[in-house]
């Protein structure tokens, strides 16, 4: 698990904007091929960030966007590579559920990379339908009650 050097925040900075930028055009577009228009497709402006630091660097970020006032998406999930394998993306995903909890929305939905849909199953989303391709990635709609 990850050390005590390791802070979750919301995203108040244009500073910290800028990281998490960063961050999702290393994974999105420099690992995954995703076409910038794809990964930066206007709604950031009216979702909220999440933002995770090791030891001082920004090394993982998430997005929040309410859809309605029963329903939340989290989004753009995204952990530096040299940065995986600590429970991160878990990490962040945890304190997004506890933000939306917080303001009692009851259903969060995500897309879910095809590869990692049993870490998110662990944390009580259930698969909705079938397999989809998005930005050339295989995904699957999956919903959590909270």
């Amino acid at each position: 698990m990850v050390s005590k050097n390791f802070i979750i925040k919301t995203v108040e900075s244009p500073e910290e904007f800028a990281a998490i930028k960063a961050i999702r055009i290393a994974v999105f577009q420099e690992e995954q091929g995703v076409e910038p228009a794809l990964e930066f497709d206007g709604k950031d402006e009216i979702s909220q960030h999440l933002i995770a630091y090791l030891n001082q660097e920004a090394v993982g970020t998430a997005r929040i966007r309410y859809l309605d006032n029963q329903t939340a998406k989290v989004e753009r999930l995204a952990v530096l590579s040299r940065a995986r394998g600590n429970g991160i993306g878990q990490q962040l995903m945890e304190k997004a559920l506890k933000i939306i909890a917080s303001k009692n929305i009851p259903e969060v939905v995500i897309h879910a990379q095809e590869y990692v849909k049993a870490l998110y199953e662990k944390m009580g989303f259930v698969q909705e339908g079938e397999i989809f391709i998005e930005a050339d990635i295989s995904h699957v709609k999956m919903k959590n009650k909270l």
